[in-house]
Protein backbone atom coordinates (compact mmCIF):
# COMPACT_ATOMS: atom_id res chain seq x y z
CA UNK A 1 0.00 0.00 0.00
CA UNK A 2 1.49 3.31 -1.06
CA UNK A 3 -0.11 6.57 -0.10
CA UNK A 4 0.96 10.08 -1.02
CA UNK A 5 1.91 10.80 2.55
CA UNK A 6 4.62 13.24 1.58
CA UNK A 7 2.01 15.50 0.07
CA UNK A 8 -0.38 15.42 3.00
CA UNK A 9 -1.32 18.74 4.51
CA UNK A 10 -3.16 20.01 7.52
CA UNK A 11 -2.14 20.17 11.13
CA UNK A 12 0.61 18.40 12.91
CA UNK A 13 0.40 15.66 15.46
CA UNK A 14 -2.21 14.65 17.97
CA UNK A 15 -1.06 16.99 20.71
CA UNK A 16 -3.23 19.97 21.54
CA UNK A 17 -0.22 21.96 22.78
CA UNK A 18 3.55 21.76 22.88
CA UNK A 19 3.55 20.16 26.35
CA UNK A 20 1.27 17.24 25.52
CA UNK A 21 2.52 14.10 23.82
CA UNK A 22 0.04 11.71 22.24
CA UNK A 23 1.57 8.38 21.33
CA UNK A 24 0.23 5.19 19.85
CA UNK A 25 1.05 1.50 19.66
CA UNK A 26 -0.55 -1.91 19.47
CA UNK A 27 -0.21 -4.45 22.26
CA UNK A 28 -1.70 -7.05 24.50
CA UNK A 29 -3.61 -5.92 27.60
CA UNK A 30 -0.55 -6.77 29.69
CA UNK A 31 1.75 -4.71 27.45
CA UNK A 32 -0.62 -1.75 27.41
CA UNK A 33 -0.81 -1.85 31.18
CA UNK A 34 2.99 -1.67 31.35
CA UNK A 35 2.97 1.28 28.94
CA UNK A 36 0.45 3.15 31.09
CA UNK A 37 2.72 2.52 34.08
CA UNK A 38 5.59 4.00 32.08
CA UNK A 39 3.45 7.05 31.27
CA UNK A 40 2.69 7.57 34.95
CA UNK A 41 6.34 7.24 35.89
CA UNK A 42 7.36 9.63 33.10
CA UNK A 43 4.86 12.31 34.13
CA UNK A 44 6.01 12.11 37.74
CA UNK A 45 9.49 13.01 36.53
CA UNK A 46 8.17 15.58 34.03
CA UNK A 47 5.15 17.28 35.62
CA UNK A 48 5.20 19.87 32.84
CA UNK A 49 4.50 17.21 30.18
CA UNK A 50 1.22 15.32 29.75
CA UNK A 51 1.39 11.95 28.00
CA UNK A 52 -1.64 10.26 26.44
CA UNK A 53 -1.63 6.74 25.01
CA UNK A 54 -3.81 5.89 22.00
CA UNK A 55 -3.71 2.07 21.91
CA UNK A 56 -4.80 -0.07 18.97
CA UNK A 57 -5.55 -3.64 19.98
CA UNK A 58 -4.84 -5.30 16.62
CA UNK A 59 -1.52 -5.16 14.80
CA UNK A 60 -3.46 -5.88 11.61
CA UNK A 61 -5.46 -2.66 11.99
CA UNK A 62 -2.72 -0.48 13.43
CA UNK A 63 -0.78 0.73 10.39
CA UNK A 64 -3.79 1.40 8.17
CA UNK A 65 -5.20 3.62 10.92
CA UNK A 66 -1.86 5.38 11.35
CA UNK A 67 -1.55 5.98 7.62
CA UNK A 68 -5.02 7.50 7.55
CA UNK A 69 -4.16 9.72 10.51
CA UNK A 70 -0.98 10.92 8.85
CA UNK A 71 -2.86 11.72 5.68
CA UNK A 72 -5.49 13.74 7.56
CA UNK A 73 -2.98 15.49 9.82
CA UNK A 74 -4.35 13.86 12.98
CA UNK A 75 -1.59 11.35 13.69
CA UNK A 76 -0.07 10.96 17.16
CA UNK A 77 3.16 12.78 18.00
CA UNK A 78 5.05 9.56 18.67
CA UNK A 79 4.21 6.09 17.39
CA UNK A 80 5.32 2.51 17.00
CA UNK A 81 5.94 1.09 13.52
CA UNK A 82 6.40 -2.60 12.71
CA UNK A 83 9.59 -3.75 10.99
CA UNK A 84 7.60 -4.92 7.99
CA UNK A 85 6.02 -1.47 7.53
CA UNK A 86 8.75 0.95 8.49
CA UNK A 87 10.24 1.40 5.02
CA UNK A 88 7.22 3.08 3.49
CA UNK A 89 7.02 5.58 6.37
CA UNK A 90 10.71 6.45 5.98
CA UNK A 91 10.46 6.84 2.22
CA UNK A 92 7.33 8.99 2.54
CA UNK A 93 9.32 11.57 4.55
CA UNK A 94 6.68 11.86 7.27
CA UNK A 95 9.02 11.05 10.16
CA UNK A 96 11.15 13.51 12.10
CA UNK A 97 14.90 13.16 11.29
CA UNK A 98 16.54 12.20 14.56
CA UNK A 99 20.33 12.21 14.24
CA UNK A 100 20.90 15.74 15.58
CA UNK A 101 18.48 15.18 18.45
CA UNK A 102 20.03 11.80 19.27
CA UNK A 103 23.48 13.39 19.41
CA UNK A 104 22.33 16.37 21.51
CA UNK A 105 22.95 16.89 25.23
CA UNK A 106 19.28 16.11 25.93
CA UNK A 107 19.58 12.63 24.43
CA UNK A 108 19.71 9.45 26.48
CA UNK A 109 19.93 7.42 23.27
CA UNK A 110 23.01 8.19 21.21
CA UNK A 111 23.16 6.37 17.88
CA UNK A 112 26.15 4.31 19.02
CA UNK A 113 24.23 3.12 22.08
CA UNK A 114 22.07 0.91 19.87
CA UNK A 115 23.25 -2.34 18.35
CA UNK A 116 23.90 -1.33 14.74
CA UNK A 117 22.37 -4.37 13.05
CA UNK A 118 18.97 -3.44 14.45
CA UNK A 119 18.42 -0.10 12.69
CA UNK A 120 17.73 -1.69 9.32
CA UNK A 121 15.57 0.48 7.12
CA UNK A 122 15.23 3.07 9.93
CA UNK A 123 18.58 4.44 8.75
CA UNK A 124 18.75 6.11 5.34
CA UNK A 125 21.71 8.03 3.94
CA UNK A 126 23.24 8.49 7.39
CA UNK A 127 20.04 9.84 8.94
CA UNK A 128 17.88 8.06 11.51
CA UNK A 129 14.09 8.18 11.27
CA UNK A 130 13.27 5.77 14.09
CA UNK A 131 15.02 3.48 16.55
CA UNK A 132 14.21 -0.03 17.76
CA UNK A 133 12.04 -0.16 20.89
CA UNK A 134 13.64 -3.47 21.83
CA UNK A 135 14.35 -6.66 19.92
CA UNK A 136 13.56 -10.36 19.67
CA UNK A 137 16.25 -12.65 18.27
CA UNK A 138 14.56 -15.77 16.92
CA UNK A 139 16.21 -18.47 19.01
CA UNK A 140 15.58 -22.20 18.91
CA UNK A 141 13.62 -23.03 22.04
CA UNK A 142 13.93 -26.74 22.77
CA UNK A 143 11.97 -29.12 24.95
CA UNK A 144 14.30 -31.29 26.99
CA UNK A 145 11.45 -33.67 27.81
CA UNK A 146 10.61 -34.19 24.14
CA UNK A 147 14.26 -34.73 23.26
CA UNK A 148 14.57 -37.28 26.06
CA UNK A 149 11.42 -39.07 24.86
CA UNK A 150 13.04 -39.36 21.42
CA UNK A 151 16.16 -40.93 22.93
CA UNK A 152 18.31 -37.83 22.47
CA UNK A 153 20.94 -37.62 25.20
CA UNK A 154 22.96 -34.60 24.04
CA UNK A 155 21.96 -31.08 25.08
CA UNK A 156 21.85 -28.51 22.23
CA UNK A 157 23.01 -25.56 24.35
CA UNK A 158 25.92 -27.55 25.73
CA UNK A 159 26.91 -28.52 22.20
CA UNK A 160 26.75 -24.85 21.19
CA UNK A 161 29.03 -23.88 24.07
CA UNK A 162 31.52 -26.48 22.82
CA UNK A 163 31.29 -25.28 19.22
CA UNK A 164 29.67 -28.55 18.20
CA UNK A 165 26.13 -27.37 17.46
CA UNK A 166 26.23 -28.31 13.80
CA UNK A 167 23.54 -28.51 11.16
CA UNK A 168 24.21 -32.24 10.88
CA UNK A 169 23.62 -32.71 14.63
CA UNK A 170 20.45 -30.61 14.55
CA UNK A 171 18.98 -32.55 11.62
CA UNK A 172 19.87 -35.85 13.29
CA UNK A 173 17.90 -34.77 16.37
CA UNK A 174 14.97 -33.81 14.18
CA UNK A 175 15.03 -37.22 12.52
CA UNK A 176 14.98 -38.90 15.92
CA UNK A 177 12.06 -36.73 17.03
CA UNK A 178 10.12 -37.60 13.87
CA UNK A 179 10.78 -41.33 14.34
CA UNK A 180 9.40 -40.98 17.87
CA UNK A 181 6.18 -39.56 16.45
CA UNK A 182 6.96 -35.98 17.45
CA UNK A 183 7.34 -32.80 15.43
CA UNK A 184 10.98 -31.97 14.92
CA UNK A 185 10.84 -28.17 14.63
CA UNK A 186 8.14 -25.51 14.29
CA UNK A 187 8.82 -22.26 12.43
CA UNK A 188 6.74 -19.15 11.83
CA UNK A 189 6.88 -18.39 8.13
CA UNK A 190 8.31 -14.90 7.88
CA UNK A 191 11.48 -13.13 6.81
CA UNK A 192 13.49 -13.86 9.97
CA UNK A 193 13.10 -17.63 9.79
CA UNK A 194 13.99 -18.29 6.16
CA UNK A 195 16.80 -15.72 6.13
CA UNK A 196 18.16 -16.98 9.45
CA UNK A 197 18.37 -20.47 8.02
CA UNK A 198 20.09 -19.21 4.88
CA UNK A 199 22.58 -17.10 6.84
CA UNK A 200 23.32 -19.88 9.35
CA UNK A 201 24.08 -22.25 6.49
CA UNK A 202 26.54 -19.83 4.91
CA UNK A 203 24.24 -18.52 2.19
CA UNK A 204 23.63 -14.97 0.99
CA UNK A 205 20.14 -13.70 0.24
CA UNK A 206 20.93 -10.05 -0.65
CA UNK A 207 24.20 -8.48 -1.74
CA UNK A 208 25.53 -5.16 -0.40
CA UNK A 209 23.64 -3.24 -3.08
CA UNK A 210 20.32 -4.70 -1.97
CA UNK A 211 19.92 -7.03 -4.94
CA UNK A 212 18.47 -10.45 -4.20
CA UNK A 213 21.16 -12.93 -5.20
CA UNK A 214 20.03 -16.03 -3.32
CA UNK A 215 18.95 -17.75 -6.51
CA UNK A 216 22.49 -17.58 -7.94
CA UNK A 217 24.35 -18.46 -4.74
CA UNK A 218 25.01 -22.22 -4.49
CA UNK A 219 25.16 -22.17 -0.68
CA UNK A 220 21.73 -20.51 -0.53
CA UNK A 221 20.22 -22.93 -3.03
CA UNK A 222 21.58 -25.88 -1.03
CA UNK A 223 20.32 -24.42 2.24
CA UNK A 224 16.83 -23.77 0.90
CA UNK A 225 16.74 -27.22 -0.69
CA UNK A 226 17.38 -28.80 2.71
CA UNK A 227 14.85 -26.49 4.36
CA UNK A 228 12.18 -27.43 1.83
CA UNK A 229 12.84 -31.16 2.22
CA UNK A 230 12.46 -30.98 6.00
CA UNK A 231 9.07 -29.27 5.68
CA UNK A 232 7.88 -31.50 2.86
CA UNK A 233 8.45 -34.70 4.82
CA UNK A 234 6.79 -33.24 7.93
CA UNK A 235 9.87 -33.09 10.13
CA UNK A 236 9.57 -29.30 10.19
CA UNK A 237 6.11 -27.73 10.50
CA UNK A 238 4.88 -24.25 9.57
CA UNK A 239 3.39 -22.89 12.78
CA UNK A 240 1.15 -20.46 10.85
CA UNK A 241 -0.81 -23.30 9.25
CA UNK A 242 -1.35 -25.51 12.28
CA UNK A 243 -5.03 -26.18 13.06
CA UNK A 244 -7.00 -24.06 15.50
CA UNK A 245 -7.08 -25.72 18.89
CA UNK A 246 -3.82 -27.52 18.20
CA UNK A 247 -1.60 -24.55 17.54
CA UNK A 248 2.14 -24.37 17.96
CA UNK A 249 2.07 -23.03 21.52
CA UNK A 250 -0.26 -25.82 22.66
CA UNK A 251 1.84 -28.49 20.94
CA UNK A 252 5.04 -27.14 22.43
CA UNK A 253 3.90 -26.92 26.07
CA UNK A 254 2.48 -30.46 25.85
CA UNK A 255 5.83 -31.86 24.68
CA UNK A 256 4.72 -32.54 21.11
CA UNK A 257 7.69 -30.93 19.39
CA UNK A 258 11.42 -30.77 19.94
CA UNK A 259 12.21 -27.24 18.75
CA UNK A 260 10.21 -24.02 18.30
CA UNK A 261 11.72 -20.93 16.70
CA UNK A 262 10.52 -17.92 18.68
CA UNK A 263 11.64 -14.92 20.70
CA UNK A 264 11.88 -14.16 24.41
CA UNK A 265 8.08 -13.81 24.68
CA UNK A 266 7.95 -17.64 24.84
CA UNK A 267 8.81 -17.31 28.55
CA UNK A 268 5.26 -16.16 29.21
CA UNK A 269 3.77 -19.14 27.36
CA UNK A 270 5.87 -21.64 29.27
CA UNK A 271 5.41 -20.11 32.71
CA UNK A 272 1.65 -19.84 32.19
CA UNK A 273 1.60 -23.58 31.45
CA UNK A 274 3.89 -24.30 34.42
CA UNK A 275 6.38 -26.24 32.31
CA UNK A 276 9.28 -23.80 32.09
CA UNK A 277 11.78 -26.16 33.75
CA UNK A 278 11.73 -28.43 30.68
CA UNK A 279 12.85 -25.77 28.23
CA UNK A 280 16.00 -23.93 27.20
CA UNK A 281 17.29 -22.03 24.17
CA UNK A 282 20.09 -22.39 21.64
CA UNK A 283 21.29 -20.39 18.64
CA UNK A 284 20.84 -21.59 15.06
CA UNK A 285 23.05 -24.53 14.01
CA UNK A 286 25.74 -24.04 11.39
CA UNK A 287 27.76 -26.45 9.24
CA UNK A 288 30.92 -25.99 11.33
CA UNK A 289 29.30 -25.30 14.71
CA UNK A 290 30.42 -21.66 14.92
CA UNK A 291 27.90 -18.91 15.59
CA UNK A 292 26.47 -16.97 12.64
CA UNK A 293 24.32 -13.83 12.27
CA UNK A 294 20.58 -14.53 12.23
CA UNK A 295 17.40 -12.48 12.07
CA UNK A 296 16.20 -10.22 14.88
CA UNK A 297 12.60 -9.04 14.90
CA UNK A 298 11.93 -5.53 16.16
CA UNK A 299 9.42 -2.74 16.29
CA UNK A 300 10.43 0.91 16.04
CA UNK A 301 9.53 4.21 17.66
CA UNK A 302 9.29 7.30 15.47
CA UNK A 303 8.28 10.94 15.92
CA UNK A 304 5.71 12.55 13.65
CA UNK A 305 7.50 14.95 11.31
CA UNK A 306 4.63 17.43 11.77
CA UNK A 307 4.39 17.32 15.54
CA UNK A 308 3.83 20.62 17.30
CA UNK A 309 5.44 19.27 20.47
CA UNK A 310 8.93 18.41 19.22
CA UNK A 311 10.80 19.00 22.49
CA UNK A 312 8.31 17.11 24.67
CA UNK A 313 7.98 14.35 22.08
CA UNK A 314 11.75 13.84 21.95
CA UNK A 315 12.01 13.82 25.74
CA UNK A 316 9.42 11.04 25.82
CA UNK A 317 11.00 9.22 22.84
CA UNK A 318 14.53 9.19 24.24
CA UNK A 319 13.47 8.13 27.75
CA UNK A 320 11.21 5.38 26.40
CA UNK A 321 14.12 3.93 24.40
CA UNK A 322 16.86 4.55 26.96
CA UNK A 323 18.48 1.74 28.92
CA UNK A 324 16.46 2.80 31.95
CA UNK A 325 13.24 2.95 29.93
CA UNK A 326 13.78 -0.46 28.35
CA UNK A 327 14.59 -1.96 31.74
CA UNK A 328 11.34 -0.51 33.11
CA UNK A 329 9.33 -2.02 30.26
CA UNK A 330 11.04 -5.42 30.05
CA UNK A 331 11.62 -6.34 33.68
CA UNK A 332 9.81 -9.22 35.35
CA UNK A 333 10.02 -11.87 32.61
CA UNK A 334 9.54 -9.32 29.86
CA UNK A 335 8.76 -10.29 26.33
CA UNK A 336 11.76 -8.87 24.49
CA UNK A 337 15.48 -8.15 24.60
CA UNK A 338 16.90 -4.62 24.93
CA UNK A 339 18.01 -2.91 21.73
CA UNK A 340 20.39 -0.60 23.58
CA UNK A 341 23.53 -1.15 25.65
CA UNK A 342 23.31 -0.94 29.43
CA UNK A 343 20.09 -2.90 29.96
CA UNK A 344 21.19 -6.51 29.58
CA UNK A 345 20.63 -7.34 33.25
CA UNK A 346 16.91 -7.37 32.57
CA UNK A 347 17.44 -10.51 30.46
CA UNK A 348 19.83 -12.25 32.86
CA UNK A 349 18.50 -11.29 36.28
CA UNK A 350 15.98 -14.15 36.60
CA UNK A 351 18.36 -16.85 35.35
CA UNK A 352 15.77 -18.08 32.89
CA UNK A 353 16.11 -19.71 30.51
CA UNK A 354 19.37 -21.26 31.59
CA UNK A 355 21.15 -20.01 28.49
CA UNK A 356 19.51 -16.56 28.38
CA UNK A 357 22.90 -15.15 27.40
CA UNK A 358 22.20 -16.58 23.93
CA UNK A 359 19.50 -13.92 23.45
CA UNK A 360 22.14 -11.23 23.92
CA UNK A 361 24.82 -12.94 21.86
CA UNK A 362 22.43 -13.40 18.95
CA UNK A 363 21.20 -9.80 19.18
CA UNK A 364 24.78 -8.49 19.15
CA UNK A 365 25.55 -10.02 15.75
CA UNK A 366 22.03 -10.30 14.33
CA UNK A 367 20.36 -8.40 11.53
CA UNK A 368 17.04 -6.65 10.95
CA UNK A 369 15.01 -7.32 7.83
CA UNK A 370 16.93 -6.45 4.68
CA UNK A 371 16.23 -2.78 3.78
CA UNK A 372 15.67 -3.62 0.12
CA UNK A 373 12.80 -5.85 1.19
CA UNK A 374 11.48 -3.91 4.17
CA UNK A 375 11.19 -0.76 2.07
CA UNK A 376 8.48 -2.24 -0.18
CA UNK A 377 5.06 -2.59 1.47
CA UNK A 378 3.90 -6.20 1.53
CA UNK A 379 6.99 -7.61 -0.13
CA UNK A 380 8.13 -9.69 2.84
CA UNK A 381 4.67 -11.23 3.07
CA UNK A 382 4.61 -12.04 -0.64
CA UNK A 383 8.04 -13.68 -0.35
CA UNK A 384 6.83 -15.75 2.61
CA UNK A 385 3.93 -16.93 0.44
CA UNK A 386 6.47 -18.23 -2.09
CA UNK A 387 8.37 -20.02 0.67
CA UNK A 388 5.10 -21.58 1.83
CA UNK A 389 4.64 -23.10 -1.62
CA UNK A 390 8.10 -24.65 -1.22
CA UNK A 391 7.25 -25.99 2.23
CA UNK A 392 4.02 -27.50 0.88
CA UNK A 393 5.87 -29.22 -1.98
CA UNK A 394 4.39 -27.04 -4.71
CA UNK A 395 7.78 -25.70 -5.85
CA UNK A 396 11.42 -26.66 -5.53
CA UNK A 397 14.16 -24.52 -4.01
CA UNK A 398 15.57 -23.12 -7.26
CA UNK A 399 12.13 -22.20 -8.59
CA UNK A 400 11.26 -20.55 -5.27
CA UNK A 401 14.42 -18.48 -5.17
CA UNK A 402 14.05 -17.52 -8.85
CA UNK A 403 10.51 -16.37 -8.12
CA UNK A 404 11.73 -14.35 -5.12
CA UNK A 405 14.43 -12.70 -7.25
CA UNK A 406 11.88 -11.78 -9.92
CA UNK A 407 9.43 -10.46 -7.33
CA UNK A 408 12.05 -8.33 -5.57
CA UNK A 409 13.24 -6.87 -8.89
CA UNK A 410 9.67 -6.13 -9.97
CA UNK A 411 8.55 -4.61 -6.67
CA UNK A 412 11.69 -2.53 -6.20
CA UNK A 413 11.48 -1.19 -9.72
CA UNK A 414 14.74 -2.72 -10.93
Amino acid sequence: MTIGLAACSGGGGGASDEDTVVWSTWGTPEELTRFEEFNTDFMERHPDITVELQPVASYGDYHSKLLAQLTSGTAPDVFYIGDDMLGQFVDADVLLPLRDLMESDESQTKPDDFFPGLFGVAERDGEYYAAPNDSNPDVLWYDKAALKAAGITEDPATLAEQGEWTTEKYLEMNDQLAKAGLIGSMFWNYWATHYSWISAQGGTAYDEDGTFVGNTDPATVDAVTTLGEEFQDGTFVVADTMPEGAGADSVFVTHGAGFFVQGRYTIGTLTSAGVEDDYDIVRWPTPDGAEAPTGVAASYLAINGRTEATDAAFTFWTEFLSAEGQTFRLQGGGNAVPSISGADDVVLEDGYPAHAQSFLDMRDIGFANHPAEARVPGLSGDISALFLELYEGKADAQATLDAVADLVAEQSGE
